[in-house]
């Protein structure tokens, strides 16, 4: 059997690994763009903003580990069409040029996102930059050591352009953030929770300009101001975090189904509307455990999970995966936020019939040092009280209770459930009702 798998950055090379620990036979050649691959992104924010220095901590396996591992590697490849009825690949070579055409028996589209660049004039000056690659990480980072580089305009308030904004704020530079909505973080998180980190941003100094569109730059050479529809805001850099869209315009001659922004749809057990055919990561959808609709999120750990999945139905299996909750965090200068399930608007949205909570507590006990408020949202049923959704804001202790809630929804636990339910206690750690029975009892 020949499995060729397009992209080896995260699901495709879980894929790969875990097809070649089923088949030590099967043929697994990978084609892949860059010249790495295992690479994870997350890490970069971290990285411009100097928390750590050797890129190299990024990138999980090496390409000589994966050779060793007998996968047919070739970097610097970039799959141009998919005959779906001939079953070949078209690939150019992207270090000579050449073109040429790669049978399978199955394929895996593993070819991840691009970041979204949106219609703002200008943004081919100097000093504009996206964060999405190593690349793009390691060019960041040597220019913020220019100290003439002082005022970092970043537009995006989600998840990477508020990562950014600690990065910059711990190289001692001047944070100047645009969002186009009327929150940040808008769509993962509801407003209870982002009211509490845009007071984080302003107090810590970050201007934030909420409900501002972004419509052109300036500069002679390098971009000096950034031009809204109101203003005009000086600026050194430019960092542009507006999401990402999926890599799949190679694919409009296929008949593989899709959403509207291009996300490949595959079913449970990472297979697309062709039975050949399977994908995952950053450009496919992933099921949800709590919609009918395939869900775009594309988060690493959907990508690893599904990779692996794939990796097992390659070689003949039929595991699925029993959907996501969309849960994620971050840090956001000294506070950290975790969200899990259903945000309020979505589940309006979705016609659901829903009560929530908000409550504010304590993270541990008064007379332990460091206590701090810690606030819980819990969006559950209104007749049966199952919990559907949680966010959760505060210091130290906040992100991982969210890993709580992601659990009692994924047993369909009721908040009375989670108002008894039996924690850990220390000082150190909590208070006796944890914020967690807290938000469950509240819940009435």
């Amino acid at each position: 059997m020949k499995v060729v798998i397009i992209g080896g950055i995260a699901a495709g090379m879980s894929a790969a690994a875990k097809l070649r620990r089923i088949d030590k036979k099967a043929e697994i050649l990978l084609f892949e763009k860059a010249n790495y691959i295992s690479f994870g992104a997350c890490g970069l924010p971290y990285y411009i903003g100097n928390f750590f220095e050797n890129h190299e901590r990024m990138l999980v396996r090496t390409p000589k580990q994966a050779q060793a591992m007998g996968i047919d590697l070739r970097l610097r490849h970039e799959v141009l069409s998919v005959d779906e009825v001939q079953k070949v690949v078209k690939v150019k070579n992207l270090t000579n040029g050449e073109e040429f055409q790669e049978s399978y028996d199955r394929l895996m589209i593993a070819t991840g996102a691009s970041a979204v660049i949106p219609p703002i004039q200008n943004v081919d000056l100097d000093n504009v930059w996206k964060l999405h690659s190593l690349e793009d990480g390691q060019t960041i980072r040597e220019k913020l050591k220019d100290p003439s580089i002082q005022k970092v305009g970043i537009i995006g308030a989600g998840f990477i352009g508020l990562e950014v904004v600690e990065a910059v704020k711990n190289l001692g530079k001047e944070a100047i953030v645009f969002q186009l909505g009327e929150q940040v973080l808008q769509g993962p998180f509801d407003v209870e929770i982002t009211e509490i980190l845009e007071n984080e941003l302003i107090n810590a100094g970050v201007s934030l300009y909420l409900n501002t569109q972004v419509v052109g730059l300036e500069g002679q050479k390098a971009v000096d101001k950034i031009i809204t529809t109101t203003q005009e805001i000086d600026v050194d850099c430019v960092i542009i975090a507006t999401g990402v869209r999926p890599n799949t315009a190679f694919l409009e001659d296929t008949q593989s189904k899709r959403l509207k922004n291009g996300a490949i749809i595959i079913n449970e057990e990472g297979q697309t509307s062709n039975p050949y055919i399977y994908a995952a990561g950053d450009c496919a959808t992933v099921v949800h455990q709590l919609k009918e609709e395939p869900a775009y999120l594309p988060l690493a750990t959907n990508a690893n999970k599904l990779g692996r999945i794939v990796g097992e139905n390659l070689a003949g299996n039929h595991e699925t995966f029993e959907g996501t909750l969309g849960s994620s965090c971050l840090k956001v200068l000294h506070m950290e936020a975790g969200r899990t399930g259903l945000t309020e608007s979505e589940a309006r949205a979705l016609g659901m019939e829903i009560s929530t909570v908000f409550i504010t507590d304590k993270n541990h006990t008064d007379y332990y040092p460091g206590q701090e408020a810690i606030s819980v949202k819990l969006i559950y049923d209104s007749k049966t009280k199952v919990i559907l959704g949680g966010q959760i804001v505060g210091k130290s202790g906040a992100v991982l209770r969210t890993n709580v809630i992601a659990t009692a929804i994924a047993a369909k636990m009721t908040t009375k459930q989670l108002g008894m339910l039996d924690l850990c206690y220390a000082p150190p750690f909590s208070r006796t009702w944890d914020v967690l029975n807290i938000a469950g009892n509240a819940a009435k």
